[in-house]
């Protein structure tokens, strides 16, 4: 059965023509849709693959109650893209040195910065950035859930901030269809909304232990509004999503200051920066209720909103504009979502085919990021057609360099 088919039947409306799906993800799907709380049907989006407790590429609505799980650990992850003045001719041969300049200037993977960064030392949009990490960090000080996440190294949550991270996470340099210089970035919460997601899903599960709740998959367990648990999880939420969006804020000033250095003048400002987040949870309006939106792996859409739907290390990337779908509750996809997990993709591929798939980008081409090859991603033009109901776009971006932890 397709899941065209399958959705007739569930309560799912998909976005997935042409698109392959796994049936590990359809029945994860089902479980989604068959919850209690849910407050109408499960949106799927077309670069939807297997997740950890809830399928990534789905919306899913929820009334008076919140699935942890669902947002991730990794809440508030997403895209941040800007537009520069520079045009590829102004472009360098070779972008090795530029590379380097931004990884000198942006900690990636585990590491992190020797102490908090300081905007005003470097100019561009620093006073805005300061005012919002201080707004931050005395939210930060008053966040409840941190009393059942018990011992934890504060400091490591200030020298976090401006930095990228592992995994899918990137920084790059793209081209439009123009000849434009774009930078894009991709990264989350860091470690501080890992430890907060985690402490939420560990609530939820001993809630539905202790009401004897019947789960499929314990990761669906839910928190009820009303209760001090969801209290704590919706402060703490709030509080990562805003984090992560600052934490990409940063890295952005870190790189156009790399690019300034390069070029020996300011090439872009923050105004036009499109920053979305694509795990996370909203109060919203749909068919004439208020309900929480969760999007696991799915960027809001709606009527003229920007966003930003990454492709994969050697494949194009699009700046798209809403359309305001309400039957996707005006959502759509995050990226061009996982065809191979991790484990697979190392065995499927070898470090020839990397260099092969990644001809032409300034990037590593080694073991480290094996499992980041572009065919262990869905195609993403096939990603894009099936959602044309969902988005338009409006720039269409080639990577010429990626930066990954």
């Amino acid at each position: 059965m397709s899941i065209e088919a399958m959705t007739k039947i569930d309560n799912l409306k998909s976005w997935t023509s042409g698109v392959d799906i796994d049936w590990e993800s359809v029945n994860q799907l089902r479980n989604i849709a068959r919850l209690p709380i849910l407050a109408g049907h499960v949106a799927v989006m077309p670069d939807v693959h297997l997740g950890k407790g809830a399928t990534v590429g789905s919306v899913i609505p929820t009334k008076a109650a919140i699935i942890p799980a669902a947002v991730g650990v990794d809440i508030g992850c997403g895209m941040i893209a800007l537009r520069t003045e520079l045009k590829a001719n102004d472009l360098p041969d070779s972008l090795a040195r530029l590379r380097s300049r931004i990884e000198a200037r942006v900690p990636v993977g585990f590491n992190h910065h020797d102490a908090p960064v300081n905007p005003l030392h470097d100019g561009l949009r620093g006073r805005g950035l300061v005012n919002a990490g201080k707004q931050l960090s005395a939210r930060y000080d008053d966040l409840s859930i941190m009393e059942r996440i018990g011992k934890f190294d504060h400091q490591r949550v200030s020298r976090q901030l401006g930095t990228l991270g592992g995994g899918n996470h990137f920084i790059e340099l793209c081209l439009d269809e123009s000849n434009d210089v774009w930078v894009m970035l991709h990264s989350g919460s860091r470690n501080i909304g890992k430890t907060i997601g985690e402490c939420a899903i560990h609530m939820a599960r001993k809630i539905a232990e202790a009401k004897e709740t019947h789960l499929k998959d314990k990761d669906l367990a839910w928190l009820d509004e009303g209760t001090v648990e969801f209290n704590m999880y919706i402060e703490g939420l709030r509080w990562a999503q805003d984090y992560a969006a600052h934490n990409r804020a940063l890295m952005m000033h870190a790189v156009l200051l790399a690019l300034r250095e390069e070029f020996g003048r300011e090439v872009a400002t923050f105004e036009g920066a499109i920053n979305c987040h694509h795990n996370y949870a909203n109060v919203e309006e749909h068919f004439g209720q208020q309900v929480w939106v969760t999007r696991k792996g799915a960027v809001s859409a709606r009527n003229g909103e920007l966003g930003i739907i990454p492709g994969s290390m050697g494949a194009k990337s699009y700046i798209v504009r809403g359309k305001g779908n309400e039957d996707a509750y005006c959502s759509c996809s995050h990226g061009a979502g996982r065809r191979l997990s991790r484990g697979a993709a190392k065995r499927a591929y070898t470090l020839a085919d990397l260099e092969a798939q990644t001809a032409g980008v300034e990037c590593r081409k080694d073991e480290g990021v094996l499992d980041e090859i572009p065919g262990a991603y869905k195609d993403i033009d096939t990603v894009m057609a099936a959602q044309t109901d969902l988005v338009e776009v409006v720039h269409a971006l080639k990577q010429v360099m990626c930066i990954k932890g």
